[in-house]
């Protein structure tokens, strides 16, 4: 008897993921590092490369479907949860992923944003948030915020913006994380946490424009800022920053505090202790930059503030289809249609 022999598919790399396409973004663009850090992560997901979709909207991050050596989509503005809800429907045992930016997004997405996050399908949501228009040249989009100079807001706008992670919560997701392109590493560490998610995941990367809206979140990312200003958000451990480590944060009731390290009154502790399944403190934690707490200035969070998994919508859809099958059997296409009463007209 001939012996049959199979050899075993050789390890995907991210170069396996990288279109033919010419990449053209701005020259500093933060969506160089997106994608890179998205090609990089994809290898080690344990995902068959077929079995990858990618659905964007419009604006500049909806070049990445075309980057991206998977299947894919580029749809219309704001619709890419409703087109990615579909594929996930229909074909459940795909990694859909959806790239959008903020105006896609927050503006005329607004409404398929908030009920992608209600539904919860088993979809990776990343918006890439640079606080303003770029494809079309500057205007200032849903995050930009309050006061801002722009091409259509010359006096400063006069609008409260939103606060993408609050919103996401608000609207009962799951998953809610937080990066930026400039910390490739801390990236990767969050698309692979959003990919394992059970659920919808919502990433929010802070995405540098260096043309229209260049630097808005360097703070975040340069040496001498970075430590004041972000805190980096781990399981189980206490939320502490500062250039020395020497600032935490406490809870006085349900007002967050900063606190001086120092003070020998005051102990480690004693500090507010990072837990992911606390939505409570999870809405809190995603107000830190409203600055609403005792008109103190809170450092930015980055990581993952909210992941607590429940049933998936396209879980639920295959189970009540089931219930349904047992209960009435396979019915004809027309009777379906027909329904119950029919009416004869001569």
């Amino acid at each position: 008897m001939e012996t049959l022999s199979f050899e075993k598919p050789a390890a995907l790399t991210s170069k396996d993921f990288a279109s033919d396409m010419e990449v053209k973004w701005c020259p500093g663009c933060g969506d160089y590092s997106i994608l890179k850090q998205v090609q990089t992560v994809f290898p080690d997901l344990g995902v068959p490369k077929e079995n990858f979709v990618f659905v964007s909207g419009i604006g500049c991050s909806a070049r990445f479907s075309y980057y991206m050596d998977t299947y894919g989509m580029h749809s219309i503005h704001g619709r890419a949860a409703a087109i990615a809800s579909g594929v996930k429907a229909s074909r459940p045992e795909l990694s859909v992923w959806v790239v959008s930016g903020d105006g896609d997004s927050m503006s005329i997405g607004g409404n398929h944003f908030i009920h992608l996050m209600r539904k919860n399908f088993d979809i990776n949501y990343l918006m890439f948030n640079n606080q303003i228009y770029s494809l079309t040249k500057g205007q200032y989009s849903p995050t930009s915020e309050k006061g801002k100079i722009t091409k259509t807001s010359p006096y400063g706008t006069i609008e409260e913006p939103f606060n993408p992670s609050e919103l996401a919560l608000g609207a009962k997701a799951g998953f809610v994380a937080r990066t930026l392109d400039r910390d490739p590493k801390h990236m990767q560490a969050v698309l692979k946490r959003a990919h394992h998610h059970k659920g919808t995941s919502f990433v929010e990367v802070y995405q540098n424009c260096p043309v229209f809206n260049d630097g808005a979140f360097f703070a975040f990312s340069e040496k001498e800022t970075k430590k004041e200003e972000a805190i980096w958000l781990e399981h189980g451990k206490p939320l502490i920053f500062g250039n020395n480590e020497d600032k935490g944060i406490m809870l006085d009731g349900l007002t967050p505090i900063i606190v001086d390290l120092k003070d020998p009154e005051i102990s480690v502790d004693n500090l507010w202790i990072h837990d992911e399944n606390d939505k409570t403190k999870a809405n809190l934690i995603a107000r830190f930059f409203d600055t609403t707490f005792n008109d103190e200035h809170f450092p930015r969070p980055f990581g993952v503030i909210y992941a607590d998994e429940r049933p998936t919508y396209e879980d639920n859809m295959a189970e009540q289809i089931g219930m349904v099958k047992e209960k009435k059997g396979r019915v004809p296409l027309q009777k379906i249609l027909s329904g119950d009463k029919t009416w004869t007209i001569v």
